[in-house]
């Protein structure tokens, strides 16, 4: 197995899907071995930092990549094996930015009352409890929460030689900000352009459905993936293959269309799957899906439908290759 490790500098941050060129070429097969900066671009580290201050919102959502998988063509589907997500620092940050957040008057909910305050939090990491502190800064509460590790942004070129920012979620995948997108699930992305050309990044120690305030516990990461690649099949909407569920994520606005585009995506797979026709698929569908919330807060909202393999007969998507890697990266 080819292993490639990169820790890209500050000037070889990409800040876009498509339009950069490729920091490496890889074989499928290869393991990944990679460092992402957080959201942020390291710039907050102290409650007392103020975004206004001290982001440069042109260089937000940094991505390690991207990296040209060979063979790979339009109409086919790159499949990202994540074998392991650990935080890279010791500490993560999150905050309230004006004009954004879910919550707060933004430039395109144009409201006539003053943005939200900045605040910004330091959520100190417990490697060996595994949990993230929250500290409230209005009255005396600290809480320990769950480390859970993901990646807010996983994504392809998209095709037509688009060039989108790394800020967006859409069909290429993007900055979907779903926390299923964690350690021991394979990511599968239809390919659009020759290369596929992907990046990773926006890490996340931890992250609620729907990212309410618009960010999470940003965090630098240590990330470890294995890429494969699926020819002559496509894939439209991003999907997650867990040991457990099956995913799709839509992205899209109003918020129902990326629900719809997820829930149309799964259908399509489960065609896929087990032959049934869409109108089967729609009412298995209605009776056993399953809807969290990625983000209500990007460009594209990102909604998630996801199916519980229980409820299903032993199914091999994509020829049993989750399986495969999940092998594989047993023997790593």
């Amino acid at each position: 197995m080819d292993v490639v490790e990169y820790r890209p500098t500050r000037d070889q941050y990409v800040w876009t899907f498509g339009g950069v060129a490729p920091s490496h070429r890889i074989t499928p097969g290869t393991l990944l071995r990679l460092w992402t900066e957080d959201a942020f671009s390291g710039r907050l580290t102290s409650t007392d930092d103020r975004p206004s201050a001290v982001l440069n919102m042109a260089e937000v959502n940094p991505q390690t990549g991207p990296f040209f998988v060979e063979g790979a063509e339009p109409g086919d589907t790159l499949a990202l094996h994540f074998v392991d997500m650990t935080p890279a620092r010791d500490w993560g940050a999150s905050t309230t930015i004006p004009f954004f957040g879910a919550l707060s008057t933004t430039d395109r909910t144009a409201l006539l009352h003053d943005p939200l305050p900045e605040r910004t939090w330091i959520y100190e990491l417990d490697r060996a409890r595994n949990v993230v502190r929250f500290a409230a800064q209005s009255v005396d509460l600290q809480l320990e929460l769950p480390c859970n590790p993901m990646l807010g942004t996983v994504g392809v070129a998209p095709a037509g030689r688009e060039v989108r920012s790394s800020l967006v979620p859409d069909l290429f995948g993007g900055n979907m900000d779903t926390p299923e997108m964690k350690p021991g699930v394979t990511c599968y992305l239809g390919v659009n352009v020759e290369g596929a050309l992907f990046s990773v990044g926006d890490g996340h120690y931890r992250q609620g459905e729907g990212e309410s305030c618009g960010t999470a516990v940003e965090g630098a990461m240590d990330v470890t993936l294995i890429v494969e690649l699926i020819k002559g099949t496509p894939t439209v909407w991003p999907r997650i293959e867990s040991d457990t569920h099956y995913t799709v994520v839509g992205s899209a606005r109003p918020l129902e269309d990326a629900w719809r585009a997820s829930q149309i995506g799964m259908i399509a797979w489960l065609g896929e799957l087990y032959g049934l026709d869409r109108l089967d698929a729609y009412q298995l569908l209605t009776q056993i899906s399953e809807s969290p919330l990625a983000n209500v807060v990007d460009t594209n909202y990102s909604a998630v439908t996801k199916i519980a393999k229980n409820l299903l007969p032993a199914g091999s998507a994509y020829g049993g290759m989750h399986a495969h890697l999940r092998d594989t990266a047993r023997t790593i």
